[in-house]
């Protein structure tokens, strides 16, 4: 199993925050953590690549690197937990509940259909190479909704440990920029028109970041499409965190009822959540958009700070990796994250045919 940074320090008070005392512990990874935020910007005004990919990368080096002190686990782990759930709680205010309309019946199922289809299918892959169940869970769910975000949002319903979390992390986000040059060069040998490749587009790249830089290649009609598609397949997630949420839960009640030797599963299985209270805020942010109530400035204010949380938390998270335990894990991830692409790729495509 990889590291546990410390999570004593960040434990909710009576309020469900953390205490003051708890909070100012936190405080001098919190420092750190607002600096490897800072130079993710900073490199990302540079190089063309989501912040988020930086966070993550920098968080592993500072920490195989031996710069992170144990006294800086505090913060790191609020922003690994608490900031990134926020930033996962701001992300439900770009869906618009319209746009999602606009999308129609039989495109809507057409992106059921492809998100199970990669949802379930990237586990019964990571079942057949002998992959570990919690980290095929993670890339089912980062390659079938968006990406890293929702591994993120996967993560607490699992037994992953950190080098799971990011080895998942790493994966999807590698085959979604390769999907940022692959794409448009299939689509252009194939003919498509710009609807349909958006469309494929917006079913078949995990970020949102991701599928905006592909769509743009095919131009404005493109990328309206595929930012519709996508942002339905984000509605997508609540859903299925509850799904896994309740699955787990029958799972460890079934377990204590068939072998007593169990310890404590009796106790175990009422702890489990349905789902995360970031994912019920998650459609509370969805339903607040749908009002009409937030302007555009206070949107784009939202938006400019959702990136800044997901980056810490990504920080926080690349913080747990120690790449020796990393390479313990094999090749065989590799291999399930490259087929797993071209699988959600495939099915996505033939969704875009059927709908165009």
């Amino acid at each position: 199993m990889g590291r546990r940074l410390d999570r004593g320090p960040v434990r909710r008070g009576l309020s469900g925050w953390p205490t003051v005392q708890e909070f100012r512990r936190a405080l001098p990874g919190l420092g750190v953590v607002v600096v490897g935020v800072a130079i993710a910007f900073a490199v990302t005004a540079v190089v063309d690549v989501s912040t988020l990919v930086v966070g993550v990368v920098l968080g592993a080096i500072a920490a195989n690197a031996g710069v992170l002190r144990p006294t800086f686990d505090a913060g790191i782990t609020f922003a690994s937990k608490r900031l990134l759930r926020a930033g996962i709680v701001l992300l439900g205010l770009r869906l618009s509940m319209d746009e999602v309309r606009a999308l129609g019946i039989e495109g809507a199922v057409a992106v059921v259909i492809v998100v199970l289809a990669t949802f379930f299918g990237v586990q019964a892959l990571a079942r057949a190479m002998g992959v570990s169940q919690p980290l095929g869970l993670l890339l089912a769910t980062g390659y079938s909704i968006c990406g890293a975000s929702a591994v993120a949002a996967m993560e607490p319903l699992t037994d992953a440990d950190e080098e799971e979390t990011a080895y998942a992390i790493g994966l999807v986000t590698l085959c979604g920029t390769m999907s940022i040059f692959v794409f448009p060069l299939v689509g252009r040998a194939l003919g498509m028109s710009d609807e349909l490749f958006g469309t494929w587009v917006g079913a078949g790249v995990h970020d949102v970041g991701q599928v905006t830089a592909t769509a743009s290649a095919f131009g404005a009609t493109a990328l309206a499409t595929a930012t519709l598609v996508k942002l339905t397949r984000v509605v997508l997630l609540a859903p299925m965190v509850f799904g896994v949420g309740y699955a787990r839960r029958r799972r460890l009640a079934g377990t204590s009822a068939d072998d007593p030797a169990v310890d404590g599963a009796n106790d175990a299985a009422p702890n489990v959540p349905l789902v995360p209270l970031f994912v019920v805020l998650f459609l509370g942010a969805i339903a607040l958009r749908a009002t009409g109530w937030l302007s555009d400035d206070a949107l784009g204010a939202a938006k400019d700070l959702e990136e800044i949380l997901l980056t810490a938390g990504m920080f926080g998270l690349g913080a747990g990796v120690r790449f020796a335990r990393l390479r313990r894990l094999g090749g065989r991830p590799l291999v399930l994250g490259v087929v797993s692409w071209v699988l959600v790729s495939g099915a996505a495509m033939i969704a875009a045919y059927v709908v165009a």
